[in-house]
């Protein structure tokens, strides 16, 4: 047992020690401070380039690790070439599967401009070219032929009807004979009125003219066909002649590209195909409907246009891609559709990228619960990551019942590192149920949420500050600032050694001082201003906090804080409230009474209790066992209760007062109502450290206060929490001037000493206690309750034998 002194419970700065007088002074710092294993583990996991050396940040909130994150990748990203462009381009062999193609960064916009300039100086020159006499007499020449050719089939024709005594009469389905009878035209009536012998004469000849029409027809056909040939060959002759030089310039210039080369050719060649959509332009403004058929020509000009969806140009290094938003299409890009007429049409030029497609070949940052919650997002990032490519698919082609046709772009092969950035719990989670995350992300890098003061990185943290002034344009510190933020460090890591790499809570408090600084026209931010932005910040926060000690205040929560009282002592609570949180003392009581129900939680009973309370609960029966159930029968019965407590209550920092109340009920020892006591115990009876000491010790702080300082009042905390304690000047200087108290602990015992005035009683070599002490007390009731027992089941046992 030891009673602390003033300088024990908190660590002070020195700003006399510090080697400057303000952050002006001090080189910026823009590294990252106390996590060297973090910063080891980062580094390597971006050296090393292999399939699944993927990685995952761990840590808590405000620990640094998105902004570390940003700067590592940018520098190492910064080393690294840019990686090739990427295009989609029509399929000409299967319009439904766009075409990749990829250039070095920078080409791909140039070979975009390149295409548009060759369409475009396409679209000039072939109608030049079919624009001249030489070509209309050709194509007259071959008409002439097709003529002459046609004449002359028609003429033998002819020929042959009149051989036959028929004529010809031609109509839109072909050829009908009609009889000749002396050189005449015979209509149907005199037809009928002809003798059957000559009807007989004329069907016979009449077939023999229907053949020959047939043939004749045949023989016009394979003409027409010939002369569309010759027109095509002639066209693609005249194409060829005025774009040749066109193609072979590109296609020189691209002579290092095997897939661009083979999708130009591919371009030329249904180009040949398709010369009367650059021909048809001017006669087609004198057709009807004339803005559905430049619609339509429109359409078909989308087939030569070139989707630029990764564009490298102005690119330095790897790309580094921090997605905010990482849903199933910003990572996997998407096909989007536009309505023309009442439908959805789309087209390979409305393809998008996404964010594999914008870190590919560099790294790509996401944040573990955006990622979790996205509809389809983490299985999609896996089966990115598994079959390194990225395929655009729509989201509704994973849940449609029936089958619908749309584009299928070919695969983009992916390379990329991703860096994931979530809590350990979600580490955890993911390692353990995921099969594929251990294969996927083989690189954990582990943010710790405290570092130690002693060497650097107190000067560090000067050096922070420093930073974070020049960044975000704050006025500088001075040295007794910075020592003061140094200090509320300590207090966020609860420890005297320690400081906290909670880096997002100190920068709000940089900036929060700053403001102050401001409002009182200062030029410097002094350690008033630190102070000013700190006592804000809880003011904000604390409403609950004053409630509750108002409650106190007034008798509401009953709460005695002088005299003694039997089973009843002063525990120490912590209410979180997210945001804030802040101590509570709070009353637990005890019952005992003869019985064999052993110890009773009441919070459990109501179904109030956490696990770890109820742990501890538990382990006060295995203490009493140990230390009293040797030598007496534990025949008891009895209750605990936390007093006025309405909501859960968990945790097992208020077992060792649990105790204390249940054995001061046990002995009939009263315990002191000044002290107020904190801290978990095990079955041999030794205190355990607690978190929260900081805030439990001022909460009980503030209600002795509230109610006026007696000079008796304290609170009792493990040992163990000593280099833990960071307490608030104003209960430092209290404890100077002899007006609170602070003692630590190691063993139960101690603590009853302390509560009840009285000796707790070692265990002497006879197995007994000590005459007076708390544990002999406590024996003697034990010996009591269990002769009770004994005699009530003597009589009941009597009360069931059967008169004789």
């Amino acid at each position: 047992m030891q009673k602390l002194t003033a300088e024990e419970l908190r660590f002070r700065c020195d700003p006399e020690k510090l080697s400057f007088k303000t952050t002006a002074e001090v080189l910026p710092l823009e590294g990252m401070i106390g996590q060297d294993r973090a910063v080891k583990a980062m580094e390597f996991g971006l050296q090393i380039k292999r399939s699944g050396y993927n990685i995952f940040m761990t840590g808590f909130t405000g620990t640094g690790r998105l902004s570390y994150a940003l700067t590592a990748v940018q520098k190492a990203a910064a080393d690294e070439p840019p990686p090739d462009d990427w295009l989609y381009v029509y399929n000409f062999d299967s319009p439904s599967e766009p075409l990749a193609l990829n250039l070095p960064a920078g080409e791909g916009a140039r070979f975009r401009r390149h295409m548009e300039d060759l369409i475009e100086d396409l679209k000039e020159a072939i109608p030049k070219a079919f624009d001249t006499e030489d070509y209309e007499r050709q194509r007259g020449a071959y008409m002439k032929e097709f003529q002459a050719q046609r004449h002359a089939y028609l003429e033998e024709l002819n020929e042959t009807a009149a051989e036959h005594s028929f004529a010809l009469k031609r109509t839109s389905s072909g050829f009908v004979t009609v009889p000749l009878v002396e050189g005449e035209q015979v209509s149907e009536k005199e037809y009928d009125a002809l003798d059957q012998s000559i009807k007989d004469e004329l069907e016979k000849k009449s077939s023999a003219v229907q053949l020959k029409a047939m043939e004749i027809t045949r023989r016009i056909q394979s003409a027409e066909r010939d002369l569309k040939d010759k027109f095509t060959k002639l066209d693609q002759r005249i194409a060829i002649a005025a774009t040749g030089h066109l193609f072979s310039e590109i296609l020189d210039e691209y002579e290092k590209f095997p897939k661009v080369q083979r999708y130009l050719r591919a371009l030329r060649k249904d180009l040949l195909s398709n010369l009367d959509e650059f021909r048809e332009e001017e006669k087609g403004q004198t057709l009807p409907l004339f803005w559905l058929s430049q619609q339509s020509r429109e359409q078909a000009g989308l087939r030569y246009s070139v989707n630029l969806i990764v564009d490298h140009r102005e690119k330095i290094g790897a790309p580094v891609v921090y997605e905010t938003n990482p849903s199933y299409y910003n990572l996997l890009g998407r096909l989007e559709y536009e309505n023309r007429f009442g439908a959805a049409i789309t087209d390979f030029t409305m393809l998008k990228a996404g964010a594999f497609h914008r870190a590919n070949g560099g790294y790509l940052i996401l944040q573990a619960n955006d990622i979790l919650t996205g509809i389809q997002s983490w299985e999609v990032l896996k089966r990115a990551l598994k079959n390194k490519e990225i395929r655009i698919e729509t989201l509704g082609e994973q849940y449609a019942l029936t089958p619908y046709s749309t584009l299928r772009p070919q695969p983009i092969p992916l390379q990329v590192k991703v860096i994931m950035i979530g809590n350990p719990l979600l580490y955890r989670m993911l390692y353990y149920y995921d099969e594929d995350f251990r294969k996927l992300f083989k690189i954990k890098v582990d943010f710790d949420i405290d570092m130690d003061r002693q060497g650097e990185n107190a000067a560090k943290m000067a050096g922070f500050i420093a930073y974070h002034c020049n960044q975000e344009k704050l006025r500088h510190f001075d040295g007794a600032a910075v020592a003061r933020i140094i200090e509320y460090s300590a207090r966020l890591a609860e420890h005297q050694e320690k400081l906290s790499t909670r880096f997002n809570d100190i920068v709000e408090l940089l900036y929060e001082a700053d403001a102050w600084a401001g409002i009182e026209g200062r030029n410097i931010i002094e350690a008033v201003h630190v102070e000013k932005a700190l006592e804000e910040k809880v003011y904000r926060s604390n409403q609950y906090e004053q409630k509750v000690l108002e409650s106190i205040e007034r008798g509401q929560i009953l709460l005695d804080l002088e005299g003694t009282a039997v089973g009843q002592v002063n525990a120490l609570t912590v209410i979180d409230l997210g945001d804030y949180q802040f101590g509570h003392p709070s009353r637990v009581t005890a019952s005992v009474h003869p019985g064999r129900r052993g110890i009773v939680n009441i919070e459990r009973e109501s179904k109030l209790s956490g696990n770890i309370h109820d742990k501890g609960i538990l382990i006060l029966s295995g203490y009493l066992g140990r230390h009293y159930g040797r030598r007496v029968p534990l025949a008891l019965s009895a209750s605990l209760c936390f007093e006025q407590s309405y909501g859960g209550v968990e945790g097992d920092s208020a077992s060792a007062a649990e105790l204390f109340a249940l054995l001061s009920s046990l002995s009939g020892i009263p315990l002191k109502q000044n002290l107020a006591v904190t801290g978990s115990i095990n079955q041999n009876g030794e205190i355990q450290p607690v978190g929260g000491v900081n805030s439990k010790i001022e909460g009980f702080f503030k209600a002795c206060k509230n109610s006026g300082l007696t000079g008796k009042q304290g609170v009792i905390i493990p040992k163990a929490n000593r280099k833990n304690l960071m307490l608030g000047d104003e209960i430092c200087a209290a404890v100077a001037a002899g007006r609170f108290h602070i003692y630590t602990i190691t063993t139960a015992d101690e603590g009853l000493t302390l509560l009840t005035g009285r000796e707790a009683g070692a265990l002497r070599e006879d197995g007994t206690f000590p005459p007076g002490s708390v544990n002999e007390a406590v024996v003697a009731q034990l010996q009591e309750f269990s002769e009770v027992l004994r005699r009530q089941k003597g009589l009941v046992e009597t009360d069931e034998q059967p008169q004789r």
